[in-house]
Parts: structure tokens; sequence; C-alpha cells
């Protein structure tokens, strides 16, 4: 029954990896978006 555990840890463990990735990414978007509006561009 430990594999249970440990299979349910893993799946946490890359979901975890998986939404920082997207979250970086959104972040880095948003940031270039302000900076392409900071200087007047579309």
């Amino acid at each position: 029954m430990w594999y249970f555990a440990w299979i349910l840890g893993i799946l946490l463990a890359c979901s975890f990896g998986i939404i920082n990735g997207l979250w970086y990414e959104q972040i880095e978007a948003n940031e270039k978006e302000a900076q392409q509006e900071e200087n007047g561009e579309n």
C-alpha cells in the first residue's frame, strides 16, 4: 500500500512543477506587456 502514497507524492510534485512553470511564463508575459505599454508600443 505504500506505493499509493509514493505515486500520489510523485504526481503532486510533478503538478507543482508544471503549475510553477506556467505561473512563471504568465508573469514574464505580463511584465513584457507592461513594458510595451510603457514604451507606447502595441
